[in-house]
């Protein structure tokens, strides 16, 4: 039996699409308010039997933060996919976003441990992950550095991978992938799927920075290979290029044929771009757009380096071009 957590977000739903091509015992967790129509959706995606394959999902309401729920989620469970995470930039949730991000992950590698469970793949991300120095180059080796730099969200991670290590040490078998800068289609209105619906309404607006991106579908495969390999106790940074942020939206737009973004936004516009969102999103009470921390990692050059999944499973990345020219077509065919 396997069971996914986080089962009805980008990542999640992604993967369960792909292991429910190959197996039958698959079990998912959910809130009891969660949209599995956007699971559907995801699976239509692909194949014209999404309903087939979607009925091979047991669904099962569990909230992470509780053990008795989530006790019964992991009877006969002998892999463990914990994609579930709270995303946020919004200094507002900082310390409910930690405790639930840390918590959920010590909890689940504690039943697996109990459970004695075959194996866990743990989604971390680049955010757990330490700052690059001059070279602006980063691998899994870059080591974590405490200081004011750290969005909230990076902080949740590092401290949820803590918790995974702690697991290792004590003789569970795992792996932990982190990925940069996620591109696939879901919630258009929510999450890294917003930027093809930012591009569509007209962003003329870029930010100078540098970053790395990943196809989902590739994220989903490498995650189900490092499963079914002998690869335990290590870390992936999951990237297919790093490329300037400008550079992904000129993909985005052309794809969509939209007009590219042409006025550079640099840390001054930022500076202010984000106090204004912060201003509106205190009268609207509405979450900002654009927060202090989205505004700085924008203006950063991160450069992500990928050769230890490579060669660990003989990988090729889809191209981010190639990924932005898929995602768009969907994303133009969803407006039909």
């Amino acid at each position: 039996m396997i069971l996914v957590t986080g089962a009805t977000g980008l990542v999640g739903s992604h993967l369960l699409y792909q292991i429910c091509r190959t197996e039958d015992k698959i079990r998912a967790t959910k809130r009891e308010r969660s949209n599995l129509a956007l699971v559907k959706k995801v699976f239509s995606y692909y194949t014209d039997h999404s309903e087939k394959l979607f009925n091979k999902i047991v669904w099962v309401d569990a909230d992470l933060l509780n053990i008795c729920e989530l006790e019964n989620a992991f009877k006969g469970v002998t892999k463990v996919y914990h994609c579930a995470a709270w995303v946020s930039f919004n200094p507002k949730y900082k310390h409910q976003m930690i405790q639930n991000n840390v918590e959920s992950t010590a909890n689940i590698v504690n039943l697996c441990l109990a459970n004695k469970v075959h194996k866990l793949c743990h989604v971390s991300s680049v955010a757990a992950i330490g700052r690059a120095g001059n070279s602006n180059i980063i691998n899994e080796e870059t080591p974590w550095l405490d200081g004011p730099e750290n969005s909230n969200y990076a902080i949740s991670k590092y401290n949820s991978e803590l918790e995974v290590w702690r697991g290792i040490e004590e003789g569970l078998n795992a792996v932990i992938v982190n990925p940069t800068i996620i591109l696939g289609p879901g919630e258009w209105k929510k999450g890294s799927s917003v930027i093809f619906h930012q591009v569509w309404k007209g962003m003329p607006f870029y930010s100078t920075g540098t970053n790395g991106f990943v196809d989902v579908r590739d994220v989903a495969n490498v995650m189900i290979q490092l499963m079914e390999s002998k690869v335990s106790s290590k870390r992936f940074i999951l990237c297919s290029e790093s490329i300037p942020f400008k550079q992904a939206f000129d993909y985005i737009s052309v794809a969509l044929g939209k007009k590219k973004a042409s006025v550079k936004a640099g840390p001054l516009l930022n500076a202010i771009g984000w106090r204004i969102a912060r201003l509106i999103s205190f009268f609207t009470r509405k979450t900002p757009m654009l927060t202090k921390e989205t505004a700085q990692a924008g203006n950063n050059t991160s450069i992500y380096e990928n050769t230890k999944i490579k060669k660990a499973l003989n990988l090729e990345f889809i191209s981010v071009e190639q990924s932005c020219n898929d995602f768009s077509k969907l994303y133009l065919n969803d407006l039909e």
